[in-house]
């Protein structure tokens, strides 16, 4: 009896199935319709408003009943294969496979997407520059470690525009080919990773050299043919080049993160939830950068970041990175952009885009 009952739930089981391959079908064969309008009327297919008021619309009528976060995940793939049979999206980022920059890129676009690995951040913004990708992911900054210059630096030089942020949890491990602590006489990673897990390498490995190299895959990768070699990556990166675990979690802090930028060409229009990045210089005058953050403080602009940088075109003067709430189209970020010109040598905007969850 039981058996027959057993059968019988199996059996719904299968045909509800059934209805949601049918339904996916008949989704994306009218994402192919939307893609076509688009293409004619000139639109873009990459519309996050769109996205985010479906999922939201989504995770309503669930009321909590599928688990929530797996109902993100499994629309927000949906959404994203049914966006690439529009157009598919070409996205560069820090390579190779399984750099924590691909799983961003992974997390932000979806598998459906077409992503180009690159050998530096750099060449990223090349990509971009040229058109040969839609998008670029790049990293800003980390928790622990602070801000990325060269992103910071390239994003001021390329002139591109900042349309998305993603944040990622970073957890290094230590890995070989044997999983022993004791084959591992030199170890490789990015130098942010080792940065990042200075003080568990200094307690368990003082005495074996530690080289830098451009990604933390591209140290597993190494590691995969060269059984002396210890990598710092990520678990991505151990499933990929076969590598096994000699420790997890070696990070020095936990609970790190790193922020991503997306970076292109295209403008975002307003989420209702959005972030402003800007680019400003002040002249070498007292109270001059205080000048310019009463520009936000009486307009009550929370800003979420300033940092200053080397100026490239004269030695000893100096830019400013900021990040604030709200949309380059609010009427209170305009007006504060128009005074801020009062007190300002240049002022760039570099994007506005949706704020990344933490």
């Amino acid at each position: 009896m039981k058996k027959n009952k057993l059968q019988e739930l199996r059996n719904r089981i299968d045909k509800i199935d059934t209805q949601i391959v049918e339904l996916l079908k008949e989704r994306i064969e009218i994402a192919k319709k939307i893609g076509r309008i688009k293409e004619n009327i000139g639109s873009e297919s990459f519309d996050l408003i769109r996205e985010k008021e479906v999922l939201n619309r989504i995770l309503n009528i669930n009321q909590g009943i599928f688990p929530e976060g797996a109902l993100k995940v499994i629309y927000s793939e949906i959404i994203k294969a049914c966006r690439s049979a529009q157009e598919k999206i070409k996205v560069a980022y820090l390579g190779p496979e399984a750099t924590f920059s691909h799983i961003a890129a992974l997390n932000y676009f979806g598998t459906s997407a077409e992503l180009v690995p690159t050998e530096t951040i750099l060449d990223v913004f090349e990509e971009v520059s040229s058109e040969r990708v839609n998008f670029g992911i790049v990293p800003i900054e980390n928790s622990i470690e602070g801000v990325v210059a060269t992103t910071l630096d390239a994003i001021y030089e390329y002139g591109l525009k900042v349309c998305g942020e993603i944040y990622e949890s970073i957890s290094h491990h230590l890995m070989n080919q044997t999983g022993r602590l004791e084959d591992i006489k030199k170890i490789l990673s990015h130098p942010q990773a080792i940065a990042q897990c200075r003080k568990w390498l200094r307690k368990k490995l003082p005495s074996i050299p530690i080289e830098t190299v451009p990604s933390t895959a591209l140290a597993a990768k190494w590691a995969a043919v060269d059984k002396n070699v210890g990598a710092i990556a990520s678990l991505v990166a151990a499933k990929l080049y076969h590598l096994q675990i000699v420790a997890k979690s070696i990070e020095d802090i936990k609970g790190n993160s790193t922020r991503f930028w997306i970076i292109g060409k295209t403008e975002v229009p307003p989420t209702g939830d959005d972030k402003t990045s800007l680019l400003f210089s002040v002249a070498d005058r007292p109270g001059a950068l205080f000048d310019v953050l009463k520009c936000f403080a009486q307009r009550k602009i929370n800003l979420t970041k300033i940092e200053s940088r080397p100026s490239k075109d004269e030695p000893w003067k100096y830019v400013f990175f900021l990040d604030c709430e709200g949309h380059i189209k609010d009427n209170r970020i305009q007006s504060c952009l128009e005074e801020m010109q009062n007190y300002c040598l240049q002022v760039i905007w570099l994007g506005s885009y949706p704020k990344g969850q933490r």
